[in-house]
């Protein structure tokens, strides 16, 4: 019961059209390498197929969100990032351009209890346009 109210709040959440983001940092090229030094979470939230394609910033950790057919599991991926971070720590969350980034940012943020949520505002290939350095992504065996 309680999984499936998640799931519809999270369906309303990613699919309102309101853009309004009152406490999700949005983040350039140069914040990034700020806090990407500092150590703080970066969570790549594309499909291997993307990180395959492109690479990935370097310690950043992949943890798809939608898979290419547009579906989703809150609770499996927040138990993954749980395992990296807490609500209460930085996260930095990317994508291709900040589009899907932007709407887990806003779950995150509003509805998840993240208290410093940051998203890339134009992904991975504005970072790469900036001649950015990426690090190949390689699957592990599990996820082959």
């Amino acid at each position: 019961m309680v999984a499936t109210i998640r799931s519809i709040l999270v369906a309303f959440v990613l699919l309102s059209a309101t853009s309004a983001v009152a406490d999700v940092t949005e983040l350039n090229t140069q914040e990034l390498q700020k806090l990407q030094s500092e150590g703080v979470t970066i969570i790549d939230v594309r499909r291997a197929d993307e990180w395959a394609q492109t690479g990935m910033l370097e310690g950043s950790h992949g943890i798809t969100f939608f898979d290419e057919k547009g579906r989703y599991d809150v609770d499996a991926w927040l138990a993954e990032v749980s395992s990296l971070t807490v609500p209460e720590q930085p996260v930095v969350l990317i994508c291709a351009h900040g589009v899907r980034s932007s709407k887990i940012a806003r779950l995150l943020d509003k509805h998840l209890g993240f208290t410093a949520v940051h998203n890339v505002t134009d992904g991975i290939y504005a970072w790469m346009d900036d001649k950015q350095p990426v690090v190949p992504w390689t699957a592990s065996p599990a996820a082959k």
